[in-house]
């Protein structure tokens, strides 16, 4: 078993490097063609795995569906493992859009140039794999000890839900939050980008890096203030510590809700990472048509009612329509956030007519 987490982890860091050191070795502005290409490779590819996942727990590939899934107490074969991951895929997938709303709001606000976007989350989601790695592990022992959490994460995705749709959206400006005014009491932070640097150091050279490649550089106050040899965060940095303790925000809400499904460590690991995975295509793709999908939000808050209510009913409804209710599952939020989509498309229509 072990093995097959360090081929896997292996495999994504493999992928990763390609797409920073290859694809994306200079710094370039991501078109929507671009990003709608990458989408479809991480969607491919996050689909594919299933086969993997069939044919591994069908024949008990490396000790997997080899234990009881705390969840709803059998043991997984090819067939209720699949169907297990392509949920816990679609609705972390689903939800990793929230949080596509959020960059694009932290980007505007910050002023991040888009020349330097991907780079920033590429280096977000990385921290994000770690994160969730993390908060997988504690949850999947917390459930196999106390079977009851499951009921607490239930309760929890309900309540979330009802707030998401009683709340507005949240405009506030990044630059107020904590953990950024503390990077700011922490540590000193240059007036300006510097290139795709996060840290820079004041009176080096190379240290007054242009914005943009080519362009002259430019005076920053901060540097020139600051003692020779002292390390500074960049503006760029900044985004990107946003971004990650979004990200972390956005765990608390994602990891119940595959939690809901399945608490197999490996399906729930795997299906998060190729969601993840996909976001920098999907925030490229979708970055600049968010504002067109206005009822996704409530699609999204209705995904965690649903899971969250199937976590504290899920007894009744095993008894109900037998072991495949995720299979239902499936169907139902795939069907929600088909709902959302089109009542957007068809709102901006009769919009655009008035």
């Amino acid at each position: 078993m072990v093995w097959l987490w360090v081929g896997f982890i292996a495999f994504v860091v493999a992928m990763l490097a390609l797409d920073l050191g290859v694809f994306h070795r200079k710094a370039h502005v991501v078109t929507v063609r671009e990003a709608l290409v990458w989408s479809a490779v991480w969607a491919t590819l996050g689909l594919s795995f299933a086969v993997f996942v069939y044919f591994g727990y069908e024949n008990q590939w490396l000790g997997l569906g080899g234990s009881i899934d705390a969840v709803d107490g059998v043991v997984n074969t090819g067939a209720t493992a699949v169907v297990k991951y392509l949920t816990g895929y679609v609705v972390e997938k689903s939800l990793s859009v929230d949080n596509v709303f959020v960059i694009a709001m932290i980007f505007g606000f910050m002023a991040v140039p888009a020349i330097y976007q991907h780079r920033v989350l590429f280096w977000g989601i990385l921290g994000a794999l770690v994160m969730r790695g993390a908060m997988i592990a504690v949850g999947a022992a917390l459930i196999a000890e106390f079977h009851w959490v499951l009921y607490v994460f239930g309760a929890f995705l309900v309540i979330t839900g009802i707030k998401m749709l009683a709340l507005k959206t949240d405009h506030s400006d990044p630059n107020r939050n904590i953990i950024v005014r503390l990077a700011r009491r922490m540590f000193p932070v240059t007036s300006r980008f510097h290139g795709e640097h996060f840290v820079v150091r004041a009176g080096a050279p190379g240290s007054l890096e242009s914005e943009y490649p080519g362009a002259a550089a430019q005076p920053d106050e901060a540097v020139d203030r600051a003692r020779p040899g002292t390390w500074m965060l960049t503006p760029l940095a900044l985004a990107l510590i946003v971004v990650e303790a979004t990200d972390l925000v956005f765990a608390v809400d994602s990891i119940p809700a595959i939690f809901a499904i399945t608490a197999d460590p490996f399906l729930v690991f795997t299906s998060n990472v190729f969601a993840i995975l996909g976001l920098r295509s999907l925030y490229f793709a979708l970055g600049g048509m968010l504002d067109r999908f206005r009822y996704l939000k409530v699609s999204l808050a209705l995904v965690l009612l649903v899971v969250g209510v199937k976590m504290l009913l899920a007894e009744w409804l095993k008894g109900m329509v037998g072991n495949g209710f995720n299979l239902y599952l499936l169907g139902v939020v795939i069907l929600i956030l088909a709902l959302g989509v089109v009542g957007s498309m068809l709102a901006d229509r009769r919009d655009a007519r008035r």
